[in-house]
């Protein structure tokens, strides 16, 4: 199957990606990027590396001009025929700025479903602006991310510990040489009736809180010699600096993935963010779905790790930018057509 890349209303699109192509049910990831209710029309140079303005003025790129109670039914139709189309291991992520984000998530809830929230990620766009106005500086957006099902596609991913301040914390040093942190064996939360609130060694957990392992865990890790205890006798976990760095640090809700200071496209985002969502939440061979494509990132990332795609856009712009991208990174796999021509 070919990788698709269709121009034309997105609504229009997914229908006849459903009723006439059979894909219900067909795709592993959804990523999008819709407009974010900011009543502005975006405009582009005709130079790619030129900086795209956010004016009335120039040639437009985009208006996203729809906001309020209109915004959320737009993106609400759109939403359910995505539904349709994910598999019950897909997932999806909607990025969206904070004037809006709060009422989408409302929306999310109730399409996907309470129970299919996964996170609200916070993502840095840009340094810290300084600009005159009353109130903090905006350097974040969001990105929702629900599953269609519980049994949805999870491959962790971690970030190398070298690169992250955390490395500082290994200050001590055992008989061996190794370096070292210790961290608490308990952790906030009373276990009434559980394993986690009985007593170890002479000693229950502290006041409202638990042991972070079962006794005979606690057992095991203290005859390993993995249990530091303080001349006070409080027991602390050893973890070696060795051991994190093999391991790396699970990646949290906020993301540092500024946007492309050249953009090719007024909503370019960066590639190693579309790379992460992408290898977190599909495999190789599966089908992820962009259908507010704009400057085809999710495309390229897509294509680039082994997955296959479809993007929609309705700017002729953005469609000339996402052929000529894939066509200068040599993924020539993918048609373009309408959505009423076919797709194999």
């Amino acid at each position: 199957m070919k990788n698709l890349i269709a121009k034309g209303d997105n609504f229009s699109v997914l229908k006849e990606l459903l009723e006439k192509h059979g894909l219900s049910g067909k795709v592993d990831l959804v990523y999008i990027d819709p407009p974010y209710g900011t009543n502005q029309h975006f405009t582009f140079s005709t130079d790619r590396f030129s900086t795209i303005s956010r004016t009335n003025g120039g040639t437009i790129a985009y208006s996203d001009t729809i906001s309020g109670e209109q915004y959320l039914e737009f993106l609400s139709a759109r939403l359910l025929l995505i539904r349709e189309l994910m598999s019950e291991k897909a997932s999806i992520y909607l990025h969206i700025g904070e004037k809006m984000g709060h009422y989408v998530r409302v929306l999310m809830d109730r399409i996907f479903g309470e129970d299919r929230f996964v996170n609200q990620i916070a993502r840095i766009k840009c340094n810290p602006k300084n600009f005159s106005r009353k109130g903090f500086g905006n350097s974040k957006d969001m990105i929702l991310f629900y599953s269609k099902s519980a049994h949805f596609t999870w491959n962790e991913q971690r970030e190398p510990f070298a690169e992250h301040p955390e490395i500082n914390r290994f200050s001590k040093t055992d008989e061996k040489g190794k370096k070292y942190t210790t961290t608490p064996i308990h952790a906030p939360g009373e276990t009434a009736n559980g394993i986690t609130g009985k007593e170890w060694k002479g000693m229950f957990p502290p006041p409202g809180r638990h042991w972070r392992y079962a006794p005979q865990i606690l057992d095991g890790l203290d005859q390993q010699g993995l249990i530091e205890w303080s001349s006070s006798g409080n027991p602390r976990k050893k973890l070696y600096e060795e051991d994190a760095r093999k391991a790396g640090l699970k990646i949290q809700d906020i993301w540092a993935f500024k946007d492309p200071q050249n953009p090719r496209y007024p909503t370019e985002k960066n590639r190693k963010m579309l790379e992460l969502i992408v290898k977190t939440s599909s495999n190789p061979g599966d089908l992820v779905l962009d259908a507010f494509c704009g400057a085809g990132t999710t495309l390229e990332a897509a294509q680039h790790l082994g997955r296959r795609f479809i993007g929609i856009d309705s700017s002729p712009r953005a469609i000339d930018i996402c052929r000529n991208r894939l066509l200068d990174f040599s993924y020539l796999d993918f048609c373009l057509c309408s959505p009423s021509e076919p797709w194999t």
